[in-house]
């Protein structure tokens, strides 16, 4: 039997394969107006395809708390009920296909207020719908404006916003939510050295760079039903230690491994492990499972369950992640673009089941018939 098509239960939530299509930004909602940040009827194709497609859990893309805390003025939010009422449309089609869905909570931090990234990618400034970003410090993202640094009022009304999008995010319908660590966006900013050069309660010892993430973290939890799943994306490294050529202090692996022990304390219950993002200018050796060695680090360590991603593309590839217990799960993202059907496509490889919907499955079984 294949380790990847098998069912995974976190808390009373039965995920019923291993293959999970990862957010990703589509850049598609209104940007202003009462549609501003409500999900449309692209965003309801697009992930009920990927449900369609077999993939065991969906998870929508990073969904900003408030307004200014989207990457674009074209990404989700999750702020009113005109948007939530919309993402219940989401999720129902994303269930109604047999798969869990998910949704990504998300600050976008200093790295805020840009342009569509296949047009500029570059800051937008107030006249053409963009705002000024905030940050725990006032360090730029390189590119970009310097942010306005946040302040431990503003940062308590942030703890509040995640929250209160999260409720929003369960009574839409979704059964496990995310809160991005990651990518260099709010939290991960907090976390970093690198980006965190606070000197109050917020900042400076480990321990002050994780007061904020944690606060979240018990913020959604305290909203979260018990028995449904939160999970935790984290850059696992910001690849400047790694660098012998780079003075930088950062977030690195071991400091992941510390984080995973307070989170699974806070009650998170799999952290999906990524990596960089921080800074621009990181030497990121990309090539096929490079940041799975995160993911092992921190499970075994720690034993919290975890998600891999990165260049994950082959069936046999995803199968020995999971079958040799480097990960539990597996996260795609530009090979679910690619390819929707990915996963029933690699459960017929491996010799699993394909989940097709009934509509489709009846034409796949009487293939060659008429």
């Amino acid at each position: 039997m294949s380790a990847l098509f098998t069912p995974l239960t976190l808390r009373s939530l039965e995920i019923p394969n291993r293959v999970w299509m990862s957010p990703m930004c589509m850049y598609s909602a209104a940007p202003d107006g009462p549609e501003a940040g409500v999900p449309t009827d692209f965003h309801l194709a697009h992930l009920a395809a990927r449900a369609a497609g077999g993939a065991g859990l969906v998870m929508a893309e990073a969904t900003g708390v408030r307004p200014d805390g989207r990457i674009s003025p074209w990404d989700l939010g999750l702020w009113n009920g005109r948007q939530q009422e919309a993402f219940a449309r989401v999720a129902e089609a994303i269930r109604a296909h047999g798969a869990v869905p998910a949704f990504q909570l998300a600050h976008a931090g200093r790295k805020a207020s840009v342009d569509k990234p296949w047009l500029t990618d570059g800051p937008l400034a107030l006249a053409e719908g963009g705002w000024h970003a905030v940050a725990p410090s006032p360090e730029p993202y390189a590119g970009l404006p310097a942010p306005h640094e946040l302040t431990v009022e503003e940062i308590q009304q942030l703890v509040g916003d995640f929250a209160a999008s999260a409720e929003r995010a369960l009574a839409a319908g979704f059964q496990m939510i995310e809160m991005l660590g990651a990518h260099g966006f709010l939290i991960h900013s907090f976390l970093s050295p690198a980006s965190n050069h606070r000197t109050d309660s917020y900042g400076g010892s480990f321990e002050n760079r994780l007061r904020f993430p944690l606060e979240v973290v018990d913020a959604v939890r305290a909203v979260w039903p018990d028995d449904l799943p939160v999970s935790f994306r984290v850059s696992a490294t910001d690849w400047l230690t790694e660098n012998p050529e780079d003075d930088r202090e950062g977030w690195t692996g071991d400091d992941t491994v510390r984080l995973a022990k307070e989170l699974q304390a806070h009650g998170v219950d799999l952290l999906d492990v990524s990596s960089g993002g921080l800074v621009r200018d990181a030497k990121i050796p990309v090539q096929p499972n490079y940041q799975l060695p995160f993911a092992v680090q921190a499970g075994s360590a720690t034993g919290i369950p975890t998600g891999a991603v990165g260049l994950i593309t082959d069936p046999h590839q995803a199968e020995e992640i999971v079958a040799t217990e480097q990960a539990d799960a597996v996260l795609l993202g530009r090979e679910l673009l690619r390819n929707p059907y990915w996963p029933q496509h690699a459960a017929l490889e491996l010799g699993a089941e394909p989940r097709w919907p009934d509509q489709y499955g009846y034409a796949v079984r009487r293939r060659g018939k008429r």
